[in-house]
């Protein structure tokens, strides 16, 4: 079983780290090796790159994964409870 709590917040970190890499990425590599397309699609709101744009992109980006973690560790729950491996004693 997992933690509700323990795999939103971790996600949530987890994403905000991703986002800080892709616009370090963004700013030390040439223009065709940006992620920024790719963080204005998944990002609303985001434009590539200002102090507000990146405060907003490490808001949106915790709460993707904090929002995965919400959706699914009670999935995984559900499932794990309905077909999960018995304990053997071993």
């Amino acid at each position: 079983m997992f933690c509700v709590k323990l795999w939103t917040w971790s996600l949530g970190a987890f994403t905000t780290v991703s986002f800080v890499l892709c616009v370090i990425w963004g700013l030390l590599t040439p223009e065709a090796l940006h992620m920024h397309k790719f963080l204005e699609s998944v990002l609303p709101a985001f434009h590539w790159i200002s102090v507000g744009a990146f405060l907003l992109g490490l808001v949106e980006s915790f709460l993707w994964g904090a929002y995965t973690g919400l959706v699914f560790v009670p999935i995984h729950n559900f499932f794990y409870r309905r077909f999960g491996v018995k304990a053997t004693g071993v």
